[in-house]
């Protein structure tokens, strides 16, 4: 019987005592039944008809050119041809709080566009640095960086931390960083994590966009193997998109304060490192701003976030974002892994957009203050 893993993503990190989430064909669920029930594995079904749940979400919404922030719905997924109409469409509109650019091109040569969002109000600013859908099939991810442009645009005149904030910071928002692995899911494979880089000696497509960073490259929790869904390519920065935001960010070290990167699913809020345990040198700030930064996102609707060094809450990996910022001296940088924990995982559906978002943008609300004030 032929399964097809989706989490854990590849078949070495099955362990006694672990779970895994596989997906199976819809004509082959009676005969895997009766094996793990013979084979005494406990097993429940969390999605019975994974292709409908798929089409739900893809289906039946014609594309269309919105003519106002309020017609933009922030409560449904959107496809790559959408958000960036929307990224256009605040550029035009928002010229006083927002500017648009590329910081390159992808892959297949699609532009890599960010947003800088924040009042012109003095030459020289802090800034925040967001990016989300580094992996294509985190679809919460892209939601929520529209969510937080969108709640900075109509709340900046009423609320006065967001004021705050926008007056005293840039924020760089990159809301789709892997552009061909986000068509792709959107296209032919929903599940698709990785780039969509070609390899022609194993034709296997993509790599995984966080093990590419030149931070520990392709030690423990990467794969040397090009079909591997965690392979962290021939070489440091060999895909585009990760050359690109590499680039940006080097250039840009000395203004950008905290990066802040959105992954799902397992309601977590991490820190460095990823790739060894160990104690960061400014510990007690960042775990300070995680430790207030996740009460106030449970504060929306109860839900705790787990959160810690990445190697320890979640698990090893080497040549992530999260770790490359922080080595290139940007003193806080932080990992979210959003709703759920593995109900509906990468398949969260739109229903729940909006308290994961709500929820989200009080944490990092309040990791922004906690930048504007002093710690040691």
């Amino acid at each position: 019987l032929q399964v097809d893993l989706w989490q854990p993503s590849s078949p070495s990190h099955i362990v006694e005592g672990a779970v895994a989430d596989v997906r199976v064909p819809r004509n082959t669920t009676r005969s895997l039944l009766p094996y793990l029930q013979q084979a005494n594995i406990p097993y429940t079904i969390l999605i019975s008809d994974l292709q409908q749940a798929i089409e739900n979400q893809t289906g039946g919404r014609p594309h269309r050119n919105r003519r106002s922030l309020s017609g933009y719905n922030y409560e449904v997924y959107h496809s790559l041809d959408e958000i960036e109409d929307w990224m256009h469409y605040l550029n035009r509109t928002y010229s006083d709080l927002v500017h648009m650019f590329s910081v390159g091109k992808s892959y297949e040569g699609r532009s890599l566009y960010v947003l800088k969002l924040g009042k012109r109000s003095r030459p020289y600013k802090k800034a925040v640095w967001i990016d989300c859908g580094i992996h294509a099939r985190e679809w919460i991810g892209p939601a929520f960086c529209q969510w937080f442009v969108k709640e900075a645009l109509q709340t900046y005149q009423t609320d006065p931390d967001m004021r705050r904030m926008l007056t005293q910071l840039y924020f760089y928002i990159m809301p789709v960083f892997n552009v061909d692995g986000y068509h792709f899911s959107w296209t032919n494979d929903r599940f698709w994590r990785k780039t969509r880089s070609k390899n022609m000696r194993f034709h296997c497509h993509g790599v995984d966009a966080n093990r590419n960073w030149k931070v520990k490259w392709c030690d423990e929790g990467a794969s040397l193997h090009p079909c591997d869904d965690t392979y962290c390519g021939p070489f440091p920065e060999s895909e585009p998109e990760v050359k690109a935001v590499a680039h940006f960010l080097r250039k840009h070290r000395k203004q950008i304060k905290a990066y802040l990167s959105f992954h799902a699913y397992a309601q977590m809020l991490l820190y460095p490192y990823s790739y060894k345990y160990a104690t960061i040198p400014n510990f007690n700030c960042v775990e300070s701003a995680a430790y207030n930064a996740v009460n106030a996102l449970q504060s929306a609707y109860g839900v705790r976030y787990r959160y810690g060094p990445a190697s320890s809450t979640l698990y090893v990996s080497s040549g992530s974002s999260m770790d490359w910022a922080y080595k290139n001296g940007i003193p806080y940088a932080f990992a979210f892994e959003l709703r759920d924990t593995g109900h509906f995982g990468f398949l969260l559906p739109e229903m729940l957009i909006k308290p994961t978002c709500t929820e989200t943008m009080l944490a990092v609300k309040n990791i922004t203050l906690h930048l504007l004030k002093k710690c040691h």
